[in-house]
């Protein structure tokens, strides 16, 4: 493909993500960044887990992203009291006819909704184990592959909340994306007043994609070029953060007891990817590569004791590891 096709293509699609910013922003306020990661999930075929505080919107936004697609979507409200035949389905006996019929569970859309994922025992959250890997499920022995475009959306409450289980290692490396939400500032937060306590209808909001929109879209993201020395500047922040490699910076020798996994690398750069197709480009720079960093890492590394005791959070070690790998 030559430049000019290249260039012609982003064209056509530079109003993707600016026609869904619109459309979500007619409802939240602020959180641009959790907006442009669930964006980059979408492009870069991701699931994305968003934890904050109970009212920051969180569920808000992830139902108006799905709004705003004209595709299925499905909330899943987890709760202690849950089955994992609640989520993936089961099997119904019909006595009448002395047979056994199969009943999908609510898994089974496009964009699914899960929604304060870590109020759910273990069990029910590792039901989403083999539906977000490998986009199919098991239901009484037969395997059913998911509608495509697949993605999960998790909310979270942090862990030290009343009632929350921490998630599975397992389960939360499956998510390409862990967003951090936090309190509006007080502009945001008077425009927020402003809008939500008079009463009168909500805004409505359009759908301005669908899923042929956005197949076309991941395949530009595919060709969004990744030079050599961006490529092992992945590697090189994903390797720093195994004690294992020996090429973990000093400033967090002895602060980290498990690394990120050879998935991380590959999330890092198809989200990298995506992030620059959302900036109008079809080429990645380092940059790209340090902002999706922190969303990428953050819930693939495991604090030593160390660290915990002087107050280390996983952000400040990916900060750490940043700003000691050197940069193409």
């Amino acid at each position: 493909m030559n430049i000019e096709t290249e260039r012609q293509n982003l064209e056509q699609f530079k109003d993707f993500g600016v026609n869904l910013t619109n459309e979500i922003n007619k409802v939240l306020v602020g959180q641009e960044t959790m907006i442009n990661r669930m964006l980059t999930g979408i492009l870069a075929g991701g699931h994305v887990l968003i934890e904050g505080m109970p009212g920051l919107a969180k569920t808000t936004a992830v139902k108006v992203l799905a709004e705003s697609v004209d595709t299925g979507f499905s909330r899943i409200q987890f709760t202690p009291d849950m089955l994992p035949a609640d989520v993936v389905g089961t099997e119904i006996f019909n006595p009448k006819e002395a047979t056994f019929s199969i009943k999908k569970g609510p898994i089974f859309s496009n964009l699914v909704l899960a929604d304060e994922i870590n109020r759910a025992p273990a069990k029910v959250q590792a039901a989403l184990l083999e539906t977000m890997q490998e986009r199919q499920a098991t239901i009484g022995g037969q395997t059913y592959k998911m509608d495509q475009p697949f993605m999960v959306l998790a909310t979270q409450n942090p862990i030290d909340q009343e009632g929350t289980y921490p998630l599975p290692e397992a389960q939360v490396d499956r998510f390409m994306l862990k967003i951090k939400v936090g309190y509006p500032n007080k502009d945001e937060e008077r425009k927020i007043l402003d809008r939500m306590t008079i009463s009168q209808a909500q805004p409505t909001v359009n759908k301005v994609t669908n899923p042929e929109e956005i197949f076309a879209a991941r395949q530009m993201v595919d060709q969004v070029f990744v030079d050599d020395k961006v490529r092992n500047y992945i590697v090189d922040v994903v390797q720093a953060t195994r004690v294992e490699s020996g090429h973990n910076p000093a400033e967090v020798e002895g602060m980290i007891e498990h690394g990120a996994s050879p998935r991380a690398s590959i999330f890092l750069m198809q989200g990298a990817k995506g992030h620059a197709f959302l900036q109008g480009r079809n080429y990645i720079t380092p940059h790209d590569v340090k902002t999706l960093a922190p969303d990428v890492l953050r819930h693939r590394i495991m604090l030593s004791y160390e660290a915990e005791a002087e107050g280390k959070s996983p952000d400040d070690i990916i900060q750490a590891i940043l700003d000691s790998v050197l940069v193409p």
